[in-house]
Parts: structure tokens; C-alpha cells; sequence
């Protein structure tokens, strides 16, 4: 199983990665706050500014602080492994 770290020690099943999105569009501050009303938020900022949203198959949203760039150069690497 590949695993993509999306920051501060936290990790997730890079296969099960859907989409990742910029957290500055208001739609997708909707998805969050919509996702944590139903418990399918996961915080993994470490207190930081939300910059990345991951979506996983499973309708789980991910917040991380690290920039999408970042998070898709890494799930490009693991596709590569």
C-alpha cells in the first residue's frame, strides 16, 4: 500500500485519493463545512491554515496545510514508484 504524507505526521492511502483541490474556492468551503456537519472531516493541519482539500472514494474530505502543488508532485512520485 502507498501511502502520500499530507504533512505533521499524518499520512493517507494514496490510492483511495480522489481529487485535491484548493481550500480558497467558496464551493469547497461549503464541502468543508458540510463534511464536518456529517463527521467526514479529517483535520490534519496541526492548527495551520487549511490550504489543500483531499477527497478520498470513500466521501471523507482531508484538510491539509501543505499547498496542492505540493500534495499532487507527491502523488505523481508514488505513481512513478
Amino acid at each position: 500500500m502507498k501511502i502520500l504524507n499530507v504533512g505533521f505526521g499524518n499520512a493517507v492511502a494514496a490510492q483511495r485519493v480522489v481529487a485535491v483541490i484548493s481550500a480558497e474556492a467558496a464551493p469547497t468551503k461549503r464541502m468543508i463545512q458540510a463534511a464536518k456537519d456529517s463527521g467526514k472531516a479529517i483535520d490534519a493541519t496541526a492548527g495551520r491554515k487549511t490550504r489543500t482539500v483531499i477527497i478520498t472514494d470513500s466521501d471523507h474530505v482531508i484538510l491539509s496545510a501543505l499547498q496542492p502543488e505540493t500534495l499532487t508532485a507527491r502523488l505523481e512520485q508514488e505513481d512513478a514508484d
